[in-house]
């Protein structure tokens, strides 16, 4: 990018930009264009980008609340009745136990394919976050009304169906509001976002360990519908969709919201950018699905990508289901692996720009595989009697998620850098989906487990993401490599580093 492009001067002097911008200078990306105005981070943007981050917070509840709903333990470390109790399915098999959080993931894999293309075309990221938002709390409070194990798959189903699309929303959503220098720290506060609302469940099912389960999706849907209000009336459609689409109105509408009011910004501010030739580029999901399929050094990135990703999947969203095969106390376990995420996050904040990709991933997954299988291979080494053997099941058991979680920030990241802008927001959600997949045969597994004290479960876990985590090996490196914008300049750049 040439550094006496007209464009690029500072907008510190609105006053000098007018005979710039009346230079028609064509610029060379959408990026340069928007990020004069919103380059820097402000407190409209701020706010916005937060209120969007906000939606994991209830995503996360809806995730892992089957780990309090669905136990087949009653007492004091779970609520009075659970789905188990209620339902009369203390001799049912391991396959009908397990059906309603399978159904769950099944629905976010359904979900997170087929609304995406809504994001990408007509809806745009915030009708389609708050829809889904809305959807997501009216199915989970509709389940409250289930009278058997049937009835409630499908609401499950339902739930996550309208969930599947949430992440991929909020993160794309929140990331276009801010500048480029803050879209990294933008996409964290997101991953802090869900950590809170995975804390916030335990606290819930404590505090409402003496009610029925029905109670839990009460407390947590309930607040949902309250936040899709303020995302409806508060929250801007994202600037970048906007243009893309052609809305040149709405465009500089947002753009005046977002951009401080001395930059005067009007149509003529704009006159310089075609909207015709930005939206000859856009192409909806399943046409950018077809377009990673069909290069084949896209096809190869995007198999290693999901690969890891299932894994990954199956680990993360499998370990805390499995928590009350360990013998542990359900809400402290859970509590400790919610907590898990923060260092996980900082982890990701402090290397992601010091160490290669390939790396932190093979590291992680490795040592999640390994601590998965550790978990269960410390009551064959301890013995039945030894009493520390649950200090060592916990510690291995949270190093294991832990490795997990910071893989699962990793992975995201990787995949943003790999692939190009026109194509990026599918391949996010095909890897998302890949997550999710995983995530459908953890109840399964988890309910196969309670059998023998978790062993099949948590073996199956760690040799999976020990696997599945190889896969990086045969992809690019990416850490300090420019980020290319279209298919034709990723693979020119990809044949140039392969001929050198």
């Amino acid at each position: 990018m040439a550094a006496d492009d007209p464009l690029l001067c500072s907008f510190t002097d609105p006053e000098s930009v007018a005979p710039v911008i009346g230079k028609k200078s064509k610029p060379t990306s959408l990026d340069d264009t928007i990020e004069h105005c919103i380059g820097e981070l402000r407190w409209t943007q701020f706010f916005q980008s937060l209120l969007v981050s906000c939606a994991w917070i209830f995503d996360a509840q809806q995730c892992f609340i089957s780990i309090f709903t669905d136990s087949d333990t009653a007492g004091d470390l779970h609520p009075v009745k659970s789905i188990i109790s209620d339902f009369s399915l203390q001799n049912a098999s391991s396959l009908i136990t397990g059906l309603p959080a399978s159904s769950f993931f099944i629905g976010c894999l359904a979900g997170g394919i087929l609304l995406t293309t809504l994001a990408d075309s007509s809806m745009g990221r915030k009708n389609m976050l708050f829809i889904s938002c809305l959807f997501t709390s009216l199915s989970g409070l509709l389940t409250i009304v289930s009278t058997n194990i049937w009835c409630y798959s499908v609401l499950r189903f339902l739930c996550g169906f309208f969930r599947g699309t949430i992440g991929t929303c909020a993160l794309v959503l929140s990331t276009e509001l801010v500048g480029k220098r803050w879209r990294g720290h933008a996409g964290i506060v997101g991953f802090l976002c869900f950590a809170i609302g995975f804390l916030t469940l335990p606290a819930i099912a404590y505090l409402n360990r003496g009610s029925s389960w029905r109670m839990l999706y009460i407390w947590t849907c309930i607040p949902n519908l309250f936040y899709c209000l303020l995302i409806h009336f508060l929250v801007h459609e994202s600037p970048r969709w906007l243009f893309v689409r052609g809305r040149k109105d709405e465009f500089i509408s947002s753009m005046k919201s977002l951009a401080p009011a001395s930059y005067g910004i009007t149509s003529s501010f704009f006159s310089a950018v075609t909207f015709e030739e930005e939206q000859q580029q856009n192409v909806d999901a399943f046409s950018a699905m077809k377009i990673l399929f069909a290069k084949p050094w896209a096809l190869k990135r995007m198999l290693a990508v999901m690969s890891s990703g299932f894994g990954i999947g199956m680990l993360y969203y499998g370990m805390p289901l499995g928590i009350g095969s360990l013998g542990f106390n359900v809400y402290l376990g859970v509590t400790l692996d919610a907590l898990s995420e923060l260092p996980s996050l900082l982890v990701v904040f402090f290397l992601i720009d010091k160490i290669n990709r390939k790396s932190l991933m093979i590291v992680f997954t490795s040592l999640g595989g390994l601590t998965s299988i550790g978990c269960v291979a410390t009551e064959l080494i301890a013995g039945e009697n030894n009493d520390n053997k649950h200090i060592f099941k916990m510690v291995m058991q949270l190093v294991s998620f832990f490795s997990a979680c910071t893989a699962f920030d990793v992975l995201l990241i990787y995949t943003l850098e790999l692939f190009p802008t026109s194509v990026r927001n599918s391949a996010v959600s095909l890897v998302r989906q890949a997550l999710v997949f995983g995530g459908v045969f953890s109840p399964l597994l988890v309910a196969v487990g309670r059998k023998d004290g978790g062993f099949v479960s948590y073996v199956v876990f760690g040799i999976s993401i020990g696997i599945c985590g190889l896969f990086t090996m045969w992809l690019p490196e990416t850490r300090g490599e420019v980020i290319c914008d279209t298919m034709d300049e990723e693979e020119r750049k990809t044949a140039f580093c392969v001929s050198y």
